[in-house]
């Protein structure tokens, strides 16, 4: 079992939730919920992985909160 780390973001105008694998080129999709978007990212990853294993592009590190004023 391998896991990645998506972000998620919502699309203010269209509601939908929106995610994808950072450093993995074409790892997104978007659905109207987080469990469709779960399942639509798995699916999504594991055509991805049918070609091998990925060469990321770049590395989830993490979130950070920035104060300003």
């Amino acid at each position: 079992m391998r896991e990645f780390t998506a972000v998620v973001e919502r699309d203010p105008e269209t509601g939908l939730y929106v995610g994808y694998v950072p450093g993995f080129p074409g790892a997104h999709s978007q659905a109207e919920n987080l469990d469709r978007l779960n399942k639509n990212l798995c699916e999504v990853i594991e055509m991805l992985l049918e070609d091998g294993d990925p060469t990321l592009e770049g590395e989830f590190v993490g979130t950070q909160r920035v104060s300003v004023g």
